[in-house]
């Protein structure tokens, strides 16, 4: 199947092939592999400690927009090439040169702004996750980080903010004095640090990352896709209602889904017949 993506203001057009197994493609700033269910998108700027520009961003956009589109595609892991770092965030040399600033609605490497995704996103810190780049993590489901991963929101240094949801995600994942102490001093925060404050799931060495980060896909492989897309839905919307007993009460597209969902009754159905059950996510 040939697909090409929407229009992009001026500058931006792909046109992707797609084969069994793997992606093809011509992204410049970015590769896309597939694993049967699994997506593996690699930031491809390691010559910037892959930081982002504007074109990145909207390569970014389409590659999501397809994980979240293709049936086949049930979990994607996010990480970075190279060996230093994940993504250093926005790039700061092209920005001072006048290059565009423009970023597709979905924000910050297609993903910090794309609030109705429902598959499960892993990020595979691999190095220096700044600025953005943690943003992007922090945009993720789970974050697993090798132990040479730093994590940190520098923008007031350079007379930014973090308003690609740092200033907003990390306040609700660890305590607020906690999230201030980085925010306000632009203080770079080990891995091991991270998974102490509470925003990193496990730490491994720089050489078992992808095995690691993939073990985590694989226990999210074992579930129903439709389970899965439920519980994410309902966890990220809870949080916005006012009270536990609003949460618990409130109607959730994806759980309804579910409900409706052959893996609804595949999944007791296994059981009962002590098997691994058949998901469809359908």
């Amino acid at each position: 199947m040939r697909t090409t993506c929407h229009p992009t203001p001026h500058f931006l057009i792909f046109d992707l092939i797609y084969t069994k197994g793997n992606i093809m493609s011509d992204y410049e700033f970015l590769t896309v592999e597939h694993e049967e269910k699994l997506t593996i998108i690699t930031i491809n700027r390691p010559a910037v400690y892959n930081a982002l520009h504007s074109e990145a961003h909207f390569e970014f956009d389409t590659a999501f927009d397809d994980f979240a589109a293709d049936p086949d595609q049930w979990v994607a892991i996010i990480t970075g090439a190279g060996d230093k770092a994940f993504c250093a965030g926005n790039d700061l040399k092209y920005q001072a040169a006048g290059g565009s600033r423009e970023r597709p609605t979905s924000g910050f490497g297609g993903l910090t702004q794309r609030f109705d995704l429902e598959k499960p996103v892993i990020a595979a810190v691999n190095g220096f996750a700044m600025g953005g780049g943690f943003e992007i993590a922090l945009a993720c489901d789970l974050i697993i980080a090798s132990d040479n991963a730093v994590f940190a929101l520098p923008e007031p240094r350079v007379g930014l903010a973090a308003l690609a949801g740092g200033l907003h995600r990390l306040p609700r994942m660890i305590p607020q004095k906690q999230a201030l102490g980085m925010i306000l001093t632009g203080r770079r925060v080990p891995a091991k640090e991270g998974k102490d404050l509470g925003f990193v799931n496990e730490v491994t060495s720089q050489e078992d990352l992808m095995t690691t980060t993939k073990r985590w896909a694989g226990m999210m492989l074992e579930c129903s896709p439709m389970s899965l897309r439920a519980s994410k839905q309902a966890v990220y919307k809870g949080l916005d209602e006012p009270s536990l007993q609003d949460a618990i009460k409130s109607v959730y597209p994806s759980v309804q889904s579910l409900f409706k969902s052959a893996d609804f009754v595949e999944g007791p159905k296994a059981f009962t017949e002590k098997r691994t059950p058949s998901w469809t996510a359908e």
